[in-house]
């Protein structure tokens, strides 16, 4: 009887120890082949090895499981425990901060932008999302934007009247307002069909969004302006990310930590390969504006900052401003 109760312990262990693994479901919208989806891929790996298997997180791309509208409101309930929404997502929220990021020309080049993402203003607007049940873990890169359309785009007065998708912020209406556009709010899911049976003349993104959604098969320009940025923040519901044991928590951390260095490492590499692939596939005209042509652009776009400072807080504007040297007063 003894050993009978000892196996039937050892047993019970096992089937407890089986049991005991935490399922951490990671939803994106975007291809598998992208910077984000890579890198959340590589963070699965690196979660399982440091946990030593205790933690399976399971990715689903490409909006398997929710599109745009419905993911933050899943992640809330916890319908699903990770997400990695690009920053404008969280305007909408009630976080409107965030909508600095959406800003156009406000980063030169990745360096401007990383002395926000890797710093204490970054940080700070993180800590933002946890009254709304959010816990904010990392910035991930996916790259600057570029606008296409089915006509040439080289001088601001190319985009009147033209419709341009956008996510939903209200920066972003206003900088398409700017130089004459219409702005049309839309699921990333559905914009290559919007594309094809011309909802909308255009839009904007980081080339390997831009590619590796085929929108080059509806476009037949882009023209590279890298007027915006376009990152995630890399989410959990704060419930359940308070809920785990502080060594899985740590290690999870750890991952994250080794993903979000993946993640931007790949950033520019992906973009760059996608935008061969773009001029290779010989259906879109890449066109690279003068920088008289970039110039008169950034000075269109300029009264964006004022019109727009109230919404996201001068004092936030502020401080991403004494950051990355830039003026819009001086254009």
């Amino acid at each position: 009887m003894k050993l009978k109760h000892i196996l039937a312990a050892a047993l019970l262990a096992v089937g407890l120890s089986a049991s005991a693994q935490t399922i951490i479901k990671f939803s994106h919208v975007v291809a598998a082949d992208t910077p984000k989806g890579k890198a959340a891929v590589y963070f699965a790996e690196k979660a399982a090895e440091l946990t030593k298997g205790k933690v399976k997180v399971e990715v689903y791309a490409n909006s398997a499981l929710y599109k745009d509208k419905e993911e933050m409101e899943a992640l809330q309930i916890g319908s699903v425990q990770m997400l990695a929404p690009s920053l404008a997502k969280f305007g909408p929220l009630g976080v409107k901060e965030f909508e600095a990021f959406d800003f156009p020309f406000i980063f030169d080049d990745t360096a401007d932008l990383h002395k926000i993402t890797q710093g204490p203003v970054g940080a700070a607007m993180l800590a933002k999302l946890e009254p709304k049940g959010i816990k904010g873990l990392a910035y991930w890169d996916n790259g600057f934007k570029s606008f296409s359309a089915n006509t040439p785009l080289k001088n601001p007065a190319d985009y009147k009247g033209k419709k341009f998708r956008i996510q939903s912020s209200k920066v972003l209406e206003e900088e398409i307002r700017s130089v004459g556009g219409i702005p049309q709010v839309m699921a990333f899911s559905e914009v290559y069909q919007a594309l094809q049976t011309g909802v909308v003349d255009g839009t904007e993104n980081p080339i390997s969004n831009f590619y590796t959604q085929k929108m080059h098969e509806v476009q037949k320009h882009l023209t590279i302006t890298n007027h915006g940025y376009l990152g995630y923040a890399v989410i959990v519901n704060k419930k359940f990310w308070d809920g785990l044991p502080a060594d899985v928590r740590g290690q999870l951390e750890d991952a994250m930590k080794k993903a979000t260095i993946y993640a931007n490492q790949i950033a520019q590499d992906e973009n760059d390969k996608s935008l061969e692939g773009v001029k290779k596939s010989g259906k879109t005209t890449v066109y690279v504006p003068t920088k008289e042509e970039r110039m008169a652009l950034k000075k269109a776009m300029a009264p964006v900052h004022l019109k727009m400072a109230d919404r996201v807080g001068k004092e936030t504007l502020k401080q991403f401003y004494s950051a990355t040297g830039f003026d819009p007063a001086k254009l």
